[in-house]
């Protein structure tokens, strides 16, 4: 009874919270203009524009906002679908999505450089609590080109963070998943590993508007979970990792990976082999093993600002076992639901809403709930917002208790992004939370009810730009 009594408020939370975001978005965007645009070299554009593989896109008015009408040549020809869809791994975002990159072309060849860097300083309070200093960072490098009656794609993405975040990650209250120093990480999130991405991808014709989708190397991301929170727009203004991330998107850094998938222009359907294995301490190589764990997903996406996916997947050895036992399997579904609005002059409403089921071999399935949202105006001024419900046990929380506990957290920010200089992006920004843990926690927290903050720079490719050499 707690626990749904406790969903049941954290999700009318989020349901106020997201319609203050919307009337935000919607006094703005009733004064915008709409025009079509032309891709000129050098020029700064919204990604929802641009036609990957072709000098020019062209756009539609859809209720005041523009709507992508230009394909994704990437995608294996004309296939109607926006460059702007592809998220994290073979994930999709709505087509009406922006997008923070420059774009350079090469004869054959389309360039495209995305990222993010935080100088942040973090305090969590709380007896669990801790303060640090550092940079949160990634960086994306993206090849796509024509290869016989399709296309090819390289992709790579690493981080600095092995150098930049201490102490075994940074201070995230209630956040937990992977070891370090032999010992379970909990209320910090874990650093990125240098390789977050050394894959390729294939898209191809099949006929009839059906197309085949070939993606795999020894870094990826399987068909897992929705887009992951570092590409999702929902959330690219906001430093600190959810702390339901391990019920969602954990695997956006796998070890070793094949996708396969058929695609039409509304809907995806894709299965993966992989390696389900946490990565370890060591965050700067590459820890290959067995490719003995499987996903499917489904992706629906109904018009050019919802994205809609429900995916499952089998784990092996994915956790760390209890009391030196033998690592453990866990089975995965997840659900979500991505909507985005955008409008011109960079006014942009995302909002991504997530369910998470994790069921570990011979122990109790644990759910988890996520709500986030970000309202961008004019490219300045972005507020964001984040509530979360999560059942986590006293394995992943540290705590000596076989019981599952009733966790959440609830954190809003503001950004404001100054103008571009020289394609990038600055920024500054601040963000609050409060954790929330039930009356059996107490003692080991504190309180019941904790705060944190956070101060950050930012930094950030400017809206997206095509360049010639």
């Amino acid at each position: 009874m707690y626990a749904w009594n406790h969903l049941r408020r954290l999700t009318q939370l989020g349901v106020v919270v997201s319609a203050l975001l919307s009337a935000t978005h919607v006094a703005a965007s009733d004064q915008e203009d709409v025009a079509s645009t032309e891709l000129k070299p050098g020029s700064a554009i919204p990604l929802t524009e641009l036609k990957l593989g072709s000098a020019t896109a062209t756009t539609e008015q859809h209720e005041g906002h523009q709507t992508p009408q230009g394909s994704h040549e990437g995608h294996g020809g004309d296939t109607g679908i926006a460059a702007t869809r592809e998220g994290s791994g073979t994930s999709w975002l709505p087509d009406e999505s922006p997008m923070y990159a420059l774009h350079v072309r090469s004869r054959d060849w389309t360039l495209m450089l995305h990222g993010r860097a935080y100088l942040q300083y973090l305090h969590e309070s709380s007896d669990r609590g801790s303060e640090q200093t550092g940079s949160i960072n990634w960086l994306m490098v993206a090849a796509d080109r024509p290869a016989g009656a399709g296309h090819l794609t390289l992709r790579g993405m690493f981080s600095a963070e092995p150098w930049t975040i201490r102490d075994c990650g940074y201070p995230d209250l209630l956040a937990t998943g992977e070891r370090c120093d032999d010992e379970a990480i909990h209320d910090r999130q874990h650093p990125h590993d240098l390789f977050m991405e050394l894959a390729a991808r294939y898209d191809r014709p099949l006929g009839r508007g059906v197309h085949l989708q070939l993606y795999g190397g020894p870094v990826g991301e399987p068909a897992l979970g929705p887009v992951a929170f570092v590409h999702r727009v929902s959330a690219l203004s906001n430093p600190l990792a959810p702390i339901t991330h391990h019920w969602f998107d954990s695997t956006h850094i796998t070890y070793g990976v094949a996708t396969a998938g058929l695609y039409g222009k509304r809907w995806k359907a894709e299965a993966s082999a992989f390696n389900g294995r946490e990565p370890d301490e060591d965050r700067t190589d590459v820890d290959l093993a067995a490719m003995d764990s499987w996903s499917g997903r489904l992706w629906y996406l109904p018009d050019a600002r919802w994205a809609f996916q429900l995916s499952a997947g089998r784990l092996a050895e994915a956790e760390a076992g209890h009391d030196g036992e033998p690592p453990i399997d866990v089975d995965r579904v997840t659900a979500s639901a991505t909507y985005h609005r955008t409008g011109a002059g960079g006014t942009v409403w995302a909002t991504t809403i997530g369910w998470g089921r994790n069921a570990e071999r011979d122990g109790e399935a644990t759910m988890a709930w996520l709500v986030e949202s970000a309202v961008a105006i004019r490219e300045h001024h972005t507020w964001f917002g984040r509530v979360e419900w999560s059942e986590k046990s006293g394995h992943d929380l540290a705590v000596a208790s076989d019981a599952i506990f009733d966790v959440s957290k609830l954190q809003g920010g503001y950004t404001y992004d100054f103008a571009s200089w020289k394609g990038l992006t600055p920024g500054v920004g601040v963000s609050a939370s409060a954790s929330i843990v039930p009356r059996d926690l107490e003692a080991i927290y504190g309180d019941r009810l904790t705060p944190g903050f956070a101060i950050f720079l930012t930094l950030r490719p400017a809206s997206a730009q095509t360049a010639s050499p």
